[in-house]
């Protein structure tokens, strides 16, 4: 058999038009993995309100980050996939979930090439519905329609996989060097509390409570809470970080159901309130800089702390194309390809 990777991040709109944003916005929200709930609401909510009000605010923070070569996030992920494609044994394609390149894209181009062992490789450290489920489930989707002889590996949740806390950490260490900062806020993209219940597989052991996520279970597989706390847990002890020098939050709500909590935007001005003049702040859902970390975070985040007292605002780019991730990726390719396991 021949084997090929596909990498697959989130995906941007094509421009910052509107109308290419709606586009977006519209394959990105109506995922039942993201909005969860039944067609006809989601229908509801999604076409009936958002998209006519949304896409225009969105239009102008994407114009806020957008860079000559395009948007960031795809830019920085075809940088990735070529830096990995030179070093490793097999094709890389490179797809996204929402926009373009699809993944039928990405799997034609790798069939193309004779490809008929697939590894798929969701960009996201932490185990999600909303990213890595919804990513494997399209994926097998299309294999059985289009790729029937496809066989298809993907990579599981690597939040704590040694060679990515290291790597994280190394970023961190070199990006705050020089900085003198007070505190270490690692924000994570949120997610509705109903989706750590329904990702639970013992259906009785996430109860969010502050000590489900400190207990080991099985659950633990598919629960991003418990993941997004593992990394920082992890990576602090890299760092021999001091207790309550470091928290987690997490960013981008939508809507009014409880989502995971704390948010980040509330933490941000918490911190001011309370006196405090430096933080850095590093964003370890994400592997490629995107709106969330560019305008969100570098932006708006700043503009909330400055407006509450804070001084110094340091952020910590995401993974990006740094070599040593590169590196990472590559060798995980190329165990994979000699049928060495990726494992933990």
């Amino acid at each position: 058999m021949s084997k090929g990777v596909l990498l697959v991040n989130l995906g941007s709109p094509d421009s910052t038009d509107p109308k290419d944003v709606k586009k977006y916005l519209g394959e990105f929200l109506m995922d039942e993995r993201v909005i969860d709930v039944p067609y006809w609401a989601r229908t509801l909510l999604v076409k009936g309100i958002i998209l006519n009000t949304r896409p225009k605010k969105s239009a102008e923070a994407y114009q806020k980050i957008w860079w000559d070569e395009g948007s960031p996030l795809i830019v920085l992920s075809e940088r990735l996939q070529s830096k990995i494609d030179e070093i490793t044994s097999v094709p890389v394609a490179l797809a996204m979930r929402y926009g373009s390149p699809n993944i039928l894209s990405g799997l034609q181009e790798l069939h193309d090439k004779g490809v008929d062992e697939v590894l798929i490789f969701p960009l996201y450290p932490q185990f999600a519905m909303a990213t890595t489920e919804t990513i494997l489930v399209l994926a097998e989707e299309l294999r059985k329609e289009h790729f029937p002889d496809m066989k298809f590996t993907s990579v599981p949740a690597f939040y704590n996989h040694p060679d990515y806390i290291r790597t994280l950490a190394n970023s961190i260490s070199e990006n705050l060097k020089d900085v003198d900062f007070e505190h270490l806020l690692f924000s994570y993209h949120g997610v509705p509390e109903r989706h750590i219940r329904k990702s639970d597989i013992t259906n009785s052991h996430c109860k969010i409570d502050g000590s489900c996520c400190k207990t080991p279970s099985t659950a633990h597989q598919f629960c991003y809470r418990h993941q997004c706390y593992e990394t920082t847990r992890l990576v602090a002890e890299y760092l021999e970080l001091k207790e309550n020098t470091y928290s987690v939050s997490f960013q981008s709500r939508l809507g009014f159901d409880p989502w995971l909590q704390p948010y980040t935007d509330r933490t941000i001005e918490r911190f001011g309130n309370q006196g405090m003049k430096k933080l850095a702040i590093v964003t370890p859902a994400f592997v490629s800089d995107c709106l969330e970390t560019l305008e969100e975070i570098a932006m708006e985040g700043e503009e909330i702390f400055h407006e509450v007292g804070g001084k110094e605002f340091t952020v910590v780019p995401c993974l990006n194309d740094r070599q040593d991730w590169v590196n990472v990726l590559g060798r995980w390719i190329d165990e994979w390809a000699y049928q060495k396991p990726v494992e933990a």
